[in-house]
């Protein structure tokens, strides 16, 4: 589990008021491991009997995606998700059983940019890469369960 103070601190730095909702909405994320949705977070603050309605979450996200301190997420099913990071250029590995994600530097990707820019001559902006695959304790639970 994350801790909200992350959230908190990259909406002081940008000079946004926290607000209670969005200190609300930052707990929610934090106490959550892996990437969610914004219907998760609806539910859990609905189960937790907290005073946040679905509107304020997906203005939360907005912003704290605005941020860089929750990232959007493209399923390989097509939907999309949220993961909780530190607002600096990273990738994401995510586990495609447990919905772990884990944070990764450049992967080698400025160099193929480049490389991808001056085969189309595109001048590339930016990138972003997330990779699938099967974490570790899954693997080992998997391979226990035979």
């Amino acid at each position: 589990m994350a801790d909200p103070s992350t959230i908190v601190s990259v909406l002081d730095r940008a000079g946004y008021r926290l607000t209670e909702p969005r200190r609300v909405v930052a707990g929610l994320i934090a106490g959550r491991d892996g990437h969610f949705t914004a219907a998760d977070l609806v539910d859990d603050a609905r189960s937790r009997r907290l005073d946040v309605g679905r509107a304020t979450i997906f203005r939360a996200l907005e912003l704290f995606t605005e941020l860089n301190a929750v990232e959007r997420v493209d399923l390989p099913n097509g939907d999309h998700a949220y993961v909780e990071c530190e607002p600096v250029h990273h990738h994401h590995v995510i586990c495609s059983q447990c919905a772990r994600t884990t944070e990764v530097e450049a992967c080698g990707m400025p160099a193929v940019a480049r490389d991808i820019g001056r085969a189309t001559g595109f001048k590339i902006q930016s990138h972003r890469l997330e990779l699938f695959g099967i974490c570790p304790d899954c693997q080992a639970a998997n391979s226990r369960r035979g």
